[in-house]
């Protein structure tokens, strides 16, 4: 493997890595005000790409981008709403097999409205530009995609913690009962955090499919399952955990099938989730939870 070949391999896997790192953010926000998996989030990112190719049928890009955004968070919010809400007393278990639940509607009704059969992805005319670094060619997606995304988890940890919808997330977070008896409207934080959550999850489902070029009902399971993985690793409630976490994911997975190993892809990121469950469960940032007597 010459010096460009790898330079090329690590550039994709780092672009890979800033998509899965969007997706993950939003297992980790809502993980941090909820205690929840939301094991319905990579097929919200799944949506996303289904909106982007009817959006784009009958409308340009510039329009279509804004509008997908839009559409998806709306998605998140009414799932929040309509199948986590009523059950915010109800034990911790019946919220997950709610959101395995939705995982599963999502899937079963894309497949009943768009078929099961693969559709193309439309094209972004800027994003598929070629650019040339010394030997090394990429699309533009390439590049954009870790800027982006270091970018947006810039924004977003400045939103944290220098903003009031910030302070009541990290509020809530800490204590959920204490911060609801001090008076913060706890159903529109977390109503924010998951249109946040979604809004990347759009936004990470463009940058994803741009490369991938096609998508089909199921094409959020095996990526939401690595972006989980990707926030475990960083730290399930850590926000550059989740950042660095995806990265982590999306280099390896390009490094493994440039040298062939394709087919052990897959098998060591949850590989990976076993070792980080073994001798690291808090995860590289993750803090540890004390027990409250």
């Amino acid at each position: 493997m010459t010096l460009s070949t790898l330079f090329q391999h690590i550039l994709t896997g780092i672009s890979l890595g800033g998509a899965y790192a969007l997706i993950a953010i939003g297992y980790t926000m809502v993980y941090g005000i909820l205690r929840l998996i939301n094991f319905a989030h990579g097929d919200i990112f799944m949506m996303a790409g289904y909106f982007m190719i009817f959006a784009m049928v009958s409308l340009p890009w510039q329009i279509a981008i804004p509008l997908v955004c839009i559409l998806t968070i709306v998605l998140g919010v009414v799932i929040e709403r309509v199948a986590y809400k009523p059950l915010r007393s109800a034990p911790r278990m019946s919220i997950m097999i709610s959101a395995i639940a939705i995982s599963y509607l999502l899937q079963n009704l894309a497949t009943y409205l768009f078929t099961a059969l693969p559709r193309a992805f439309p094209e972004i005319p800027f994003l598929k530009k070629i650019f040339q670094i010394g030997n090394v060619s990429s699309s533009l997606v390439t590049f954009v995609t870790p800027v982006l995304t270091i970018l947006l988890v810039v924004g977003l940890i400045f939103l944290i913690n220098h903003t009031k919808i910030g302070m009541a997330m990290r509020a809530v977070s800490k204590d959920f009962e204490t911060a609801q008896l001090m008076g913060i409207r706890i159903n529109n934080v977390i109503s924010a955090t998951f249109a946040i959550g979604s809004f990347l999850a759009a936004v990470g489902a463009i940058l994803y499919f741009t490369d991938r070029m096609s998508v089909t009902p199921f094409s959020g399971m095996l990526p939401g399952l690595k972006c989980f993985v990707a926030a475990v690793l960083g730290g399930i409630g850590s926000i550059p955990g989740a950042m660095v976490g995806g990265f982590i994911i999306g280099l390896c997975e390009t490094i493994l099938v440039a040298l062939g190993y394709s087919t052990f892809s897959d098998a060591f990121t949850f590989t990976l989730l076993i070792i980080i469950l073994l001798f690291r469960p808090t995860g590289l940032f993750g803090e540890k939870i004390i027990d409250k007597v």
